[in-house]
């Protein structure tokens, strides 16, 4: 129960990882908002976190609009008496190559780097009035390394990593910010890539443990950056990737 007591927003609720996690930090002890631009799948992983007997709101929200994010923020505060904890998993993978025309470029940006930096800044006068905040950002190997598919995805995820750098400076020392930047892992928003044989193939030789990751593992690793026991640890860009940055 390492999250007992702690409130917790996690956007990108709906689905992959930030469902994954939703569920992790309610199995620990959280109270938490889900909160999703699919209010549908907000409101499922809400009611499947309450059958398992956590105390759970669902939020509709795009991260992409400032005040939708207060309203998120004012919501949880408003539910749960506080905030401690913010999860931003809310993200997109943009389309594939380098001929990609203005309006695709802004709309990843836009949801993955600016919609993280909006919630956030919503988010940052109530974790700094519980004294123990914490934000934890969702990146990725491509904010590490750059990708070849996706140069909109690549950016944004890099811009995340340094973001997090920025934020763990500017608020310590009571709010700690963090980001993990997984490798690939099989959710909703990779299953099309994945479901390519031949290029599963060719990118698990790229992964030193031999597999691609699962939604836990992620989930597991936000979690322990969310809880006391990374009370220590701040400004970290911690890579969940079975091996693949250190080749």
């Amino acid at each position: 129960m390492r999250m007992r007591g702690k409130a917790a927003v996690v956007t990108g609720a709906g689905s992959g990882l930030g469902r994954a996690t939703a569920f992790r930090l309610a199995a620990e002890g959280a109270r938490v908002a889900c909160a999703d631009q699919n209010g549908a799948r907000a409101e499922d992983t809400a009611t499947a976190i309450a059958d398992a007997g956590g105390e759970v709101v669902a939020l509709e929200i795009d991260v992409t609009d400032a005040r939708a994010c207060a309203r998120m923020i004012e919501a949880t505060v408003r539910r749960f008496g506080g905030l401690t904890t913010l999860v931003n998993s809310a993200g997109i993978a943009g389309p594939i190559g380098a001929a990609l025309g203005a309006e695709e470029w802004r709309h990843v940006v836009d949801v993955n780097l600016t919609g993280t930096w909006l919630a956030a800044q919503a988010a940052h006068d109530a974790l700094a009035a519980s004294g123990h905040g914490t934000v934890t950002n969702l990146a990725s190997i491509y904010g590490i390394t750059g990708g070849s598919r996706s140069p909109a995805y690549a950016a944004s995820k890099g811009g995340v990593t340094n973001l997090t750098r920025q934020l763990a400076l500017q608020w310590a020392p009571g709010i700690r910010v963090n980001c993990v930047c997984p490798g690939h892992v099989e959710t909703p928003l990779t299953a099309a890539v994945m479901a390519d044989p031949a290029w599963r193939e060719a990118m698990i030789t790229k992964y030193p443990l031999g597999r691609f990751g699962h939604v836990e593992d992620v989930a597991a690793a936000i979690l322990y950056l969310a809880s006391d026991e990374a009370s220590f640890v701040t400004g970290v860009a911690l890579p969940v990737d079975g091996g693949y940055t250190a080749v």
